[in-house]
């Protein structure tokens, strides 16, 4: 049988679909093409935003209709947070965002027996987290590495704590085991990711800090990098600084979730933290980590959010300097306490500062890479791409360079200049892998 998988959303749900793509291929079977007439076909979905419920259904019901004879399962957090939704298209087998080596067992079930199968239960009562295969099936140069599951923190906006559950981490010995397996297999990097993984470890006996994961995880690989997910600004102090300083093959790149630049604003979102802790966090990541590349997320247009509020929120990614950016317009989430706030935006106002707030983040994004000219980096090239090859320098610039057969490969580039999405270069003479980052 032949098997194809789409996935929508984050790295977790990136993590978990390789997983269940190692499920299929264990137990004897084909993976093809999304686009490709297949047995099977399983939709990863997300449910972070409207505009993802949008498009997991334009997803699915184009699936259907391509593929009328097909099963078609579809698990993740739109399954888990809407099934009735889901069995209104016609689907076969429906999972939701944990119990993934059980959905497959049902979709194969369902290619002998055509019946239908639901695999549900109540996000908020999971204690135990769900052990993966890590890695992929294709010959990747990155490797995501999932350490935690669950968020507890309740924004106002979000639906997430709803579907993932509390928080459960991986322990610590099989993070470092995972870690060795996917060097072992040729990987370049590893992405530590989870829904929050700045909360890994709560659950654990004796409540160790992610700082260790993190230790942990960079010491057993040194030849290979190791690229933090998303963290929560509270989380960076610093000790925990200090100490990731001290970790040659960290790579210089810190995601730190903002979602807005004014206090009044991460007030109603119910967020953990004002403006003068985050730029705390952004302050003792550029002390410790000269010239790394600090990223965030930002949703515009929330409820409430005056022409004032907005204009703080502009400012203030202006002082952070970020290198790069994500803005959303605040997407209604039914369920969450910003669906019932007063203050909803009409969709003119939230496209109006969207597009305001990209092209302070655009001019942000370049002068980042602008800085980066003239600078050596050490570059995991991927793809190839309008005859360059192209790849990530440890702070997650795209850079480009011309070169043959380096898929996978690190080369020392040295940057000329800007080029589309983020810098061009040459590769050095010495062609040497100088250090992992």
């Amino acid at each position: 049988m032949k098997f194809a998988f789409y996935t929508l959303g984050c790295k977790t749900n990136q993590y978990e679909t390789q997983a269940m793509e190692r499920f299929v291929t264990q137990r004897g079977h084909e993976i093809g093409a999304f686009d490709q007439s297949c047995d099977a076909y399983v939709i990863n979905t997300c449910s972070v935003t409207a505009v993802a419920d949008k498009k997991n259904r334009a997803v699915i019901r184009r699936c259907r209709r391509d593929n009328p004879n097909a099963v078609i399962g579809v698990c993740g957090c739109y399954s888990q947070h809407a099934p009735e939704a889901v069995r209104e298209l016609g689907i076969d087998v429906i999972g939701g965002s944990a119990g993934r080596q059980a959905f497959i067992e049902e979709m194969l079930e369902a290619l002998e027996t055509r019946s239908h199968y639901e695999q549900l239960d109540n996000a908020l009562r999971r204690r135990e987290f769900e052990v993966l295969p890590a890695g992929g099936l294709e010959e990747r140069t990155r490797a995501m590495l999932k350490v935690q599951d669950g968020c507890v923190n309740f924004c106002t906006y979000c639906i997430i704590p709803y579907t993932r559950g509390p928080v459960r981490s991986a322990p610590l010995e099989l993070a470092v085991s995972q870690t060795r397996e996917l060097a072992e297999r040729g990987y370049r990097e590893i992405v530590i990711t989870g829904i929050e993984i700045a909360s890994w470890g709560v659950d654990l006996p004796g409540k160790p800090a992610v700082t260790e994961l993190i230790e942990a995880v960079c010491r057993a690989v040194p030849a290979l990098r190791v690229r933090l997910g998303s963290l929560e600004p509270r989380v960076v102090t610093e000790d925990f600084c200090r100490r990731l300083a001290a970790l040659p093959n960290l790579c210089p790149h810190f995601h730190l979730s903002l979602q807005s630049g004014s206090d009044t604003v991460l007030a109603r979102m119910r967020r953990k933290y004002d403006t003068a802790r985050y730029y705390e966090s952004v302050e003792l990541l550029n002390r410790f980590f000269p010239g790394c590349a600090v990223t965030t997320d930002m949703i515009v247009a929330f409820p409430g959010e005056t022409e004032e509020e907005f204009g703080e929120s502009l400012a203030f990614i202006r002082k952070c300097g970020f290198a790069a950016m994500h803005i959303f317009p605040y997407s209604r989430r039914p369920g969450t306490p910003a669906d019932k706030m007063p203050g909803q935006h009409p969709n003119a106002a939230k496209e109006d500062r969207s597009r305001r707030a990209i092209a302070v983040a655009e001019a942000l994004k370049q002068d980042y890479c602008r800085s980066l000219v003239g600078t050596r980096q050490q570059v995991l090239f991927e793809e190839t791409a309008e005859g360059l090859y192209a790849g990530h320098a440890p702070n997650y610039v795209k850079v480009y360079a011309p070169g043959e057969d380096l898929h996978n490969e690190i080369r020392t580039v040295e940057i000329t200049d800007l080029y589309r999405d983020g810098v061009r270069g040459k590769i050095c003479p010495c062609n040497g892998e100088n250090s992992v980052v």
